[in-house]
């Protein structure tokens, strides 16, 4: 049912983005672009993605929030040091490791800390679970300190969302590699 609901969720997600490119909203555009997603879907199909664990809906909102606050905060940290007299921001590469399971909540971190200004995953070391991060403004202890904090703190909601230990079960798609 669940693998049903998904599939027919792409369909009409492929469709809305179809109507959306004609800019115009009618039977035409919604039958071919029906026809158009059932075609993407049929002969490109995506590899199944292993869900192993449970959303936890308020977990989501405390995420979504941070991400949000996190996203003005370095927005305008960054503006500040494109306009400021003086010598550019110290910059450096920083790993950082990430105690997450999943390789899908693993992909959801490194779009988190591409999305946030200041910051930009170069590497990512999956079975390990090491990114190695372009940061900016890091001339200090201080600052590099604020960035594993900010790290440690979307990783901890993260996990809090999408990994908690009562809800974990290993996907059937690792066990069968």
């Amino acid at each position: 049912m669940r693998a049903v609901a998904l599939r027919a969720w792409v369909l009409c997600w492929l469709v809305l983005v179809w109507i959306l490119l004609w800019g115009t909203f009618s039977a035409a555009n919604i039958l071919s672009g029906f026809v158009i997603a059932l075609m993407i879907t049929k002969l490109l199909p995506l590899p199944a993605v292993p869900v192993e664990g449970r959303v936890h809906v308020l977990s989501l909102l405390r995420l979504i929030l941070t991400v949000l606050y996190r996203l003005i905060l370095s927005s305008v940290q960054v503006a500040v040091l494109a306009v400021r007299p003086g010598p550019p921001p110290l910059s450096a590469v920083l790993r950082a490791h990430l105690a997450v399971q999943s390789d899908l909540v693993l992909a959801l971190a490194v779009n988190i800390f591409n999305l946030v200004p200041g910051s930009i995953v170069l590497e990512i070391d999956q079975a390990r679970r090491l990114l190695y991060m372009h940061v900016i403004d890091v001339g200090s202890e201080r600052a590099v300190n604020r960035f594993y904090r900010q790290v440690t703190e979307v990783e901890r909601l993260l996990v809090a969302t999408f990994e908690r230990e009562r809800d974990w079960r290993p996907s059937a798609f690792k066990e069968t590699e």
